[in-house]
């Protein structure tokens, strides 16, 4: 890396050598679940970080697997927790990327199943990406009766609260067709809630549809290159003058390393410092991309730096 902090993995920094190291890049990858909030409240100091790095011109991204919301949303939720011009185009979710995904890359002739929400289906509207509308339940329809839509050309699944055994069901049909693409949002196991409990992600239930189809879904959010293809493709990014930022190991950290990227681990959300030492100190070499190159206690820390001499 072209700066005056070295790499070394799991470092722990602050100060100038923050300072020292955001002075070599010229644009920040955000993660947000963690990273600049957690739920409805702001990690505090956030909001003034993400402005005092636009006002030194530095290109700010926000990339998170949460797909539960489109884009415009996740501006309003920016604006409510008090962060400043913050643009749709900066935002990169799971949701979004899928969307362009299937009209650019795939450029799926059909339509689309989904497991998913609302997030979902917005950006496939929003990107002209046909799909079959979400179907009220029907009392008493089953697998062995429902209707099944010819023009299905590609499964997407994501984090859905309303999964039941009926859309599985449905979805495995689909992917009998060899031609019909799989493809998930995010590889999220579980999702913390508040008061210690957990909720389901989007890679559990990709996970039970892999089981039922034995096939392999094709993962578009992080740790997969596409995200960050997006933004490098919109905004020229050069991954040597990017810095990734996230409070999970294996999507967050991973991605960073697998997109050639420099990583930090903060530790509000997540992932904690031991875990971090863990993988750095295994034997087994496909955990070194979990290590994450640097390590701060909050995001406010580059305030801090920014303040001292």
């Amino acid at each position: 890396m072209a700066g005056a902090v070295s790499s070394k993995g799991c470092q722990k920094i602050k100060g100038s050598q923050i300072r020292d190291l955001l002075n070599a890049k010229r644009f920040v990858l955000f993660d947000c679940d963690g990273v600049i909030w957690n739920g409805e409240t702001a990690v505090p100091g956030a909001p003034e970080v993400v402005s005092l790095l636009k006002q030194q011109g530095k290109g700010v991204f926000f990339v998170t697997n949460n797909c539960t919301r489109p884009r415009e949303t996740y501006v309003q939720k920016f604006s409510r927790l008090g962060f400043a011009d913050v643009a749709q185009e900066e935002i990169f979710s799971s949701a979004y990327c899928s969307a362009v995904y299937l009209r650019d890359v795939a450029k799926v002739q059909g339509k689309v199943f989904v497991i998913g929400g609302n997030g979902v289906y917005k950006e496939l509207r929003d990107a002209g990406v046909p799909f079959v509308e979400e179907e009220t339940d029907v009392s008493g329809e089953s697998i062995y009766d429902c209707p099944l839509d010819s023009e299905v050309k590609a499964v997407l699944v994501g984090y859905d609260e309303k999964f039941n055994f009926l859309k599985l069901a449905k979805a495995c049909c689909y992917l009998r067709n060899a031609d019909c693409l799989f493809l998930a949002t995010d590889p999220d196991p579980w999702h913390p809630l508040r008061g210690g409990r957990v909720t389901p992600g989007s890679g559990s239930l990709t996970a039970a549809l892999e089981t039922a189809t034995e096939r392999k879904a094709t993962v578009i959010g992080k740790p997969s290159r596409f995200m960050f293809e997006c933004i490098a493709n919109q905004f020229g990014v050069d991954p040597a003058l990017a810095l990734m930022i996230g409070d999970r190991l294996e999507t967050d950290i991973l991605f960073g390393a697998n997109c050639g990227l420099d990583t930090m681990l903060t530790l509000t959300g997540v992932s904690q410092m031991d875990e971090a030492e863990g993988y750095k100190d295994s034997d087994a070499l496909e955990k070194k991309n979990f290590v994450p190159d640097y390590v701060v206690d909050s995001i406010a820390d580059f305030l801090e730096a920014q303040e001292e001499d």
